[in-house]
């Protein structure tokens, strides 16, 4: 039996509202994947280290409250700190178009916006795991 994708959702920041992150993550357990979910006021020095101690394949990381050019580089940065760029990332939550682009370029896979559908998401990951 082939291992299951391990994917971390995490909610980096102040931001306190998770219900997207929890549609999500539900969304990807559905479709046989393993979720740690962190919960909400996570650091991007506890998302980094959670994502390397769980040795997860994805992490996820829901934003709604602006802070994505702060949160998402330094989850980045630290990932690559602790050699694990080869971890996919993705986000979710308000993010500006010409945001997405600047993410992008510095290595976040996928920005999915609000009322992406999550059959999306989890294509997306299928895409990246197909063997898993």
């Amino acid at each position: 039996m082939a291992r299951k994708v391990r994917v971390l959702v995490a909610k980096p920041g102040l931001d306190g509202h998770d219900r997207g992150a929890k549609v999500v993550a539900n969304a990807l357990k559905d479709a046989g994947m393993e979720i740690i979910y962190t919960g909400l006021h996570q650091t991007p020095e506890m998302i980094a280290e959670s994502a390397v101690q769980e040795d997860v394949d994805v992490v996820g990381l829901s934003i709604l409250s602006g802070a994505h050019m702060t949160m998402f580089p330094r989850v980045m940065e630290l990932m690559k700190e602790k050699g694990a760029e080869h971890i996919v990332i993705f986000g979710g939550g308000i993010i500006p178009a010409e945001d997405v682009e600047k993410l992008e370029k510095i290595g976040v896979a996928r920005i999915f916006g609000p009322g992406t559908d999550t059959g999306d998401i989890v294509k997306f990951i299928r895409e990246r795991f197909p063997e898993e």
